[in-house]
């Protein structure tokens, strides 16, 4: 007798083993789905800044442009005595020249690397390119007048047995 209720003692767990469990699903979250419009006006709320970078030679401008702010400053100095000539001065309005927003937008800058032409040139590039992300319409503007070509122009290197990149020692008869 043992042995029969031995078995029906087995049949019963595995009847409770096969009886499906009843499990919670947790449903997610359905997420919204924005348009590219609604997008872009999140984007200019939350950010008060434009961030762009900008290059020339061995030059590199990491640009901030600001629309509440209206001077610009370099490396934590204003940009006229950082840059105290006056041409250099204005190849770095140049691009709010050419799309009129000379006193609209406040830029803050850190420079690094190359001369004083080149940093310039770097800080214009990154302007431009800030100015595209503010209105994608300027672009048409601003590559007219060549501020958003990265010049390639860079010093070649020194090679080994010559004395610049491509000036050889001066040769000797004996």
């Amino acid at each position: 007798m043992t042995m029969v209720k031995e078995k029906a003692e087995k049949k019963e767990i595995k009847e409770i083993k096969k009886k499906p469990v009843k499990k919670t699903v947790k449903k997610k979250p359905v997420k919204k789905t924005l348009k590219k419009k609604e997008v872009q006006k999140k984007v200019i709320k939350k950010k008060h800044y434009f961030e762009t970078v900008g290059r020339r030679k061995t030059a590199v401008a990491r640009v901030r442009l600001y629309a509440q702010e209206k001077d610009i400053t370099v490396n934590g100095k204003p940009l006229e005595s950082y840059f105290p000539q006056k041409n250099l001065q204005e190849i770095i309005k140049s691009p709010f020249v050419a799309t009129e927003f000379l006193d609209k937008f406040g830029v803050t800058a850190i420079l690094k690397g190359g001369g004083f032409r080149a940093q310039a040139e770097a800080l214009r590039h990154g302007i431009s390119r800030a100015l595209i992300l503010v209105d994608p319409e300027l672009r048409k503007k601003l590559k007219r007048t060549g501020y958003l070509t990265r010049d390639p122009r860079m010093r070649e290197r020194k090679k080994f047995g010559l004395k610049r990149a491509r000036r050889a020692p001066q040769w000797q008869k004996r």
